[in-house]
């Protein structure tokens, strides 16, 4: 079977809609299907080796430019190649502020209307390429937020296409208006003209169906999968007298570092749990520079210079022995989390997990067995649920083995990729 799979990059953050696509059409291509990954608006970034083609449409400068001047909605598409560039895509990215809802509420419903959208060119040369050069069995899109894409996608290929649901509802809560209510009809209205909808989990999958005013049974549940290796042995933590306490995520508002950090300073003014320290790394964007200068101070005023370690971004080996070290991980996001990606990562590694009681989390605690849930938001819950991992090892190391046994029965990427190939399989027959 022949599949475009068009996946939305994150300019220079490693994010987890990226990793998950990487690792299905890794999956897909190991499973002998022919399967083109093609990056939109920047080139994806992850921490796997990267199947997606070199070939960039709808490069994030094209369209911006495209938005805010009608002259280059009708440059030639040579010269668009050369806008397109990867290293000129890079850079820019690297400077801009380029997935912020607050800033881009008129280009989400331009995009949103297809066809009838400003950067109609860069979808006629992506149906022109498709219908020419590759002539697909079915195309998937990676976010309901390329759905603007999919009637015309369907009229001019005459292919199923299937979309993914994946954390849209975050994005869209902070559209200012007036974009904001366009932009939850064209996503209802565009999501109807798909042929599927796809979800990783159940949760996400009543969420949306509600959110989007949509019949829930036309949202597919096919659970996350991870590549293993690496992951699959049983990993001994080194020898301390120190229990660590890990955090791997975005550093941002969203993640919940900072009540982690509340949460790990009062177990630190614990006289009956053993010496702690916090380990934490994730991809720091500039705009979120003070928002860890804020976590830092809390750090500071609470004793803690010499527990915390901020690693920064990781790529996938030092990521591995990152989640190697560590005795438990935290994760307590603010929002609730559509997909959960680190910490079923953390439970493969054998590493118990506390996690607020929202979102994909309690679908990730009950399947696996591999950890705790505190209540959302509240940094003593959070800490009373650490607590009753930090002050047993016995339970730790339970956990984690029985956590790391599920997540190889329930969340493997050769799973995922055969429940996908089912789908596809189903639209085409």
């Amino acid at each position: 079977m022949k599949i475009v799979y068009l996946a939305a990059g994150a300019g220079d953050m490693v994010c987890g809609s990226c990793l998950h696509d990487n690792t299905l059409c890794a999956a897909l291509l190991e499973a002998g299907e022919d399967v083109l990954l093609t990056p939109l608006y920047t080139p994806l970034r992850t921490d796997e080796p990267s199947v997606s083609q070199d070939r960039l449409f709808f490069g994030g400068i094209n369209v911006f430019l495209q938005q805010h001047s009608a002259l280059f909605r009708h440059t030639p598409w040579w010269l668009d190649r050369l806008l397109d560039h990867r290293g000129l895509i890079d850079r820019v990215a690297r400077r801009a502020s380029s997935t912020d809802p607050t800033q881009l509420g008129a280009l989400t419903v331009s995009m949103l209307r297809g066809d009838a959208g400003r950067q109609k060119k860069e979808l006629d040369k992506l149906c022109d390429y498709l219908a020419h050069e590759v002539q697909p069995d079915v195309v998937h899109l990676s976010s309901a937020l390329l759905s603007g894409m999919a009637q015309v996608l369907r009229q001019r290929l005459g292919v199923p296409v299937v979309c993914s649901l994946s954390g849209e509802d975050i994005f869209v809560e902070r559209v200012p208006p007036p974009y904001y209510e366009q932009v939850r009809a064209l996503l209802s209205e565009n999501c109807r003209q798909t042929d599927a909808l796809v979800a990783m989990n159940g949760y996400y999958a009543d969420f949306m169906s509600d959110y989007l005013e949509l019949d829930r049974s036309r949202i597919e549940v096919i659970p996350l999968g991870l590549r293993l290796d690496g992951f699959s042995e049983r990993r001994t933590r080194p020898s301390s007298d120190r229990v660590t306490i890990g955090f791997l995520a975005r550093i941002c508002h969203d993640k919940g570092l900072h009540l982690l950090v509340d949460a790990v300073g009062r177990l630190a003014r614990r006289r009956d749990l053993p010496p702690l320290e916090l380990k934490v790394a994730g991809y720091l964007a500039k705009s979120e520079e003070p928002y860890l200068a804020e976590v830092m101070r809390d750090v500071e005023q609470g004793g803690m210079r010499d527990r915390f370690e901020y690693l920064g971004e990781l790529d996938r080996q030092q990521k591995l022995e990152l989640l190697a070290s560590l005795d438990v991980f935290s994760l307590p996001t603010v929002y609730r989390e559509s997909k959960g990606l680190p910490a079923l990562e953390a439970i493969s590694s054998g590493v118990p997990v506390v996690l607020p009681s929202h979102g994909s989390f309690p679908e990730i605690i009950e399947a696996t067995g591999g950890g705790l849930l505190c209540r959302p938001d509240d940094p003593a819950s959070l800490a009373e649920e650490l607590a009753r991992l930090v002050g047993d090892s016995s339970r730790r190391e339970a956990m984690g083995r029985s956590g790391q046994q599920a997540v190889g029965q329930r969340y493997r990427a050769d799973q995922m990729a055969e429940r996908t190939l089912e789908l596809y399989r189903r639209l085409t027959a």
